[in-house]
């Protein structure tokens, strides 16, 4: 995981969208600000040295690529991903050419953002990140994609190795129904759907089949350990 100290500047004036990214942020361990104001965020942005930021595109005051803009001609290199509705190859080549360094498209899940986030962040301070968690016998490679226990290769779903690799991240530590909706999923999802237990479900069926890895704890969420 990331150095809690790490500072995040979220501009989005949609408050679903603002709460789904800040709230996995700072359940991730990054301090954010967030703005739903253009102009609000310029001044933000040149006064706190942000590590990255995450800027939409339609905001009120000065639009998003307008905000990069100006970022970039004070000379601020803060890594910048932008956030919009439109993926046509032409609005993502604008908000690159605006200054941006990454384009993600809405809607999207927490655990894409997340990583692409980290991504910028080592590129930006050659910070070194480990590609490889390990859990008791778990072991999960972030390059290869690739997951074992003990000697056996274990395929998982997409969405199944997102869950994996959050609860190996957290490991010993609870995780809560909400954290995992809004890390896996996307923020369009329904937060009263059975979607997370049914993945809980569906993992624990894969790389935990004796039920001594991942653990339930009712009414409060699921803590991954050591196997017992």
């Amino acid at each position: 995981m990331m150095n809690s100290t790490m500072r995040i500047l979220i501009v989005e004036d949609d408050p679903k969208i603002a709460s789904f990214v800040v709230n996995g942020l700072k359940q991730t361990g990054y301090a954010v600000d967030h703005s739903a104001d253009g102009g609000e965020a310029f001044g933000l942005a040149s006064t706190i040295d942000y590590d990255a930021a995450v800027i939409d595109v339609m905001l009120p005051t000065l639009d998003g690529l307008s905000l990069i803009r100006q970022l970039r001609q004070r000379q601020l290199r803060i890594p910048v991903i932008v956030l919009s509705a439109r993926a046509a190859v032409d609005d993502r080549i604008r908000g690159l050419q605006a200054g941006a360094d990454d384009y993600l498209t809405k809607p999207f899940s927490f655990a894409e953002l997340l990583a692409r986030i980290q991504a910028l962040i080592r590129r930006s301070s050659h910070a070194a990140e480990p590609t490889r968690l390990t859990v008791g016998d778990l072991r999960l490679d972030l390059v290869e994609r690739t997951v074992h226990r003990g000697l056996e290769a274990i395929e998982l779903q997409p969405r199944e190795f997102a869950l994996l690799e959050y609860l190996m991240r957290n490991a010993k530590r609870v995780v809560t129904k909400t954290m995992i909706l809004e890390h896996i999923f996307d923020y369009s999802f329904d937060p009263q759907t059975n979607v997370v237990d049914v993945l809980v479900h569906r993992l624990r069926a894969k790389v935990d089949p004796d039920k001594r890895r991942i653990h339930t704890l009712r009414g409060v969420g699921y803590v991954l350990r050591p196997k017992e």
